[in-house]
């Protein structure tokens, strides 16, 4: 190490040089033809794009997207605030209601990474209990569990296992955590089971928040678009963290447009041929002796307990890349986005070939990185 290299780290808080990064899907650096690894929508947008006024600072808050974002969650306009994905908003989460060193979050594992990043950036301790303590364990059991975290996270959909949280069960927490703690939902995917949303609780629980992304049924992973949606008690601190213009005038105008009636009216149209789709990836799953065990749940991926982990090279080599990770401790789990007919097909083939005899070296031993 240099020693400019030394007296940079040198500067660094304990818990920031202590920090592993979040791993993202895109961050691997992988190269292939049919990507299904990060639950992107296989629908791309056509949009109409003015770019007239990039001399002049945007609205913080563009009022005809928050307006619209509103009528489609069924709530006011002073229940939302937009952000810079649903990740900004986990952030303002933890950096408004948090105070370093002292307080903790509540999250379920395995749930979505960024909870646990973000609350490690801001030295926020980290309250790490289980999926099987949320989905199984009674109101009081999870109650005593969560202690005097701040901010319980619930992932519903939980990524990566496609769990559901029952609406009755956050609203139960909910109740009991009055006065204690946030309930946050994070809803990235429940467009793919919008009857789950914990939304209509905004209005009767000033605790409960609600967090939401254009990135995935609304095709849109490319924007970095979320919403926060709260009581205005609770968003109004957090209206004095967040940068004063997050949202560019370019975003803004493509999400107005992403989520105009019409628009929901596709997506929700895409979101029913999706959903198609992913029960027939089950069925070949099912009859695949590649798959060894498979969480099917909500949202739009499926995620695998392989085999052989060797099998994802095998992937690699056709082309198709999928997203291998370690969950309870195995690192022979793989989780496949759903893609549209043509992309799943690819994973037809490559199931099928798995069936064969292996001749490749690829089968005898090597490590997957």
């Amino acid at each position: 190490m240099s020693n400019e290299s030394a007296q940079a780290t040198s500067l660094l808080p304990q818990n920031i040089a202590a920090l592993a990064a979040y791993s993202s899907a895109k961050s691997e650096k992988l190269t292939g033809s049919t990507w299904l690894n990060a639950n992107e929508s296989p629908y791309a947008k056509n949009i109409e794009l003015s770019i007239e006024d990039l001399n002049r600072y945007p609205d913080p808050q563009p009022q005809l997207v928050i307006d619209r974002y509103a009528a489609y969650a069924e709530l006011e306009s002073e229940n939302v605030l937009m952000t810079r994905g649903a990740d900004e908003g986990i952030e303002l989460l933890v950096r408004t209601y948090c105070e370093p060193a002292k307080d903790s979050i509540a999250l379920f594992l395995p749930t979505y990474g960024m909870y646990k990043v973000t609350a490690d950036t801001h030295n926020v301790a980290i309250n790490g209990l289980t999926q099987a303590l949320l989905l199984d364990g009674s109101v009081d059991e999870i109650v005593e569990a969560v202690g005097s975290s701040k901010l319980v996270f619930i992932c519903n959909p939980n990524n990566p296992t496609g769990s559901i949280t029952p609406l009755e069960k956050v609203k139960a927490l909910a109740t009991a955590l009055a006065d204690k703690a946030l309930v946050i939902v994070d809803e990235a995917y429940i467009e793919f089971c919008p009857e789950q949303s914990a939304t209509a609780l905004i209005n009767e629980y000033s605790n409960v928040v609600v967090l939401r992304t254009l990135s995935k049924a609304f095709a849109l992973a490319g924007l970095r678009t979320g919403f926060t949606l709260a009581q205005e008690s609770v968003l109004a601190p957090i209206r004095k963290v967040i940068a004063p213009y997050p949202v560019s005038g370019v975003v803004a105008s493509i999400a107005a447009q992403a989520i105009a009636p019409d628009a929901i009216t596709s997506m929700r149209r895409q979101v029913t041929i999706l959903n198609s789709l992913k029960a027939k990836l089950v069925q070949w799953l099912n009859a695949s002796p590649a798959a060894l065990k498979i969480l099917t749940g909500e949202g739009n991926f499926v995620t695998l307990k392989l085999a052989d982990k060797n099998y994802f090279k095998v992937a690699l080599e056709q082309g198709l890349v999928m997203r291998a990770f370690t969950l309870y401790g195995e690192d022979d789990w793989l989780r496949i986005s759903i893609g549209n007919e043509q992309e799943l097909e690819q994973v037809k083939i490559w199931l099928d070939g798995l069936d064969k005899p292996a001749t490749s070296p690829l089968l005898s031993g090597q490590e997957v990185s």
